[in-house]
């Protein structure tokens, strides 16, 4: 496998996955669709995307050889999806409160 591919072979990976669950972040709730709240979920996505990526390096470098060369992908693509799926999950939070506090 190529050197560059394979560390980022989860991003190759779950890179359709995240488009859906970027877009449904984007498009729900409708309403209110301000500037702020645009910048919002942008900035919210690009730190989801950033705190992946740094996720799946950290977890392909801290695998165990010892347990297969498998492993370092495995452990990667489990560390890496959870942290963003807790990324989206608190700026999922964080947006509904902010949005109930301007409604």
């Amino acid at each position: 496998m190529s050197p560059l591919v394979e560390p980022n072979l989860a991003l190759i990976l779950f890179l359709p996955w995240f488009l859906i669950l970027g877009v449904l972040f984007w498009c729900f709730p409708r309403q209110p669709r301000t500037r702020a709240r645009r910048l919002f979920d942008a900035s919210a996505l690009l730190v989801a995307l950033l705190a992946f990526l740094a996720a799946i390096h950290w977890a392909h470098a801290a695998a165990d050889p010892g347990y297969g060369h498998m492993w370092r992908q495995v452990l990667a693509t489990a560390v890496g999806y959870g942290v963003y799926l807790a990324a989206m999950t608190a700026a999922f939070a964080l947006r509904r409160r902010w949005l109930r506090r301007m409604g």
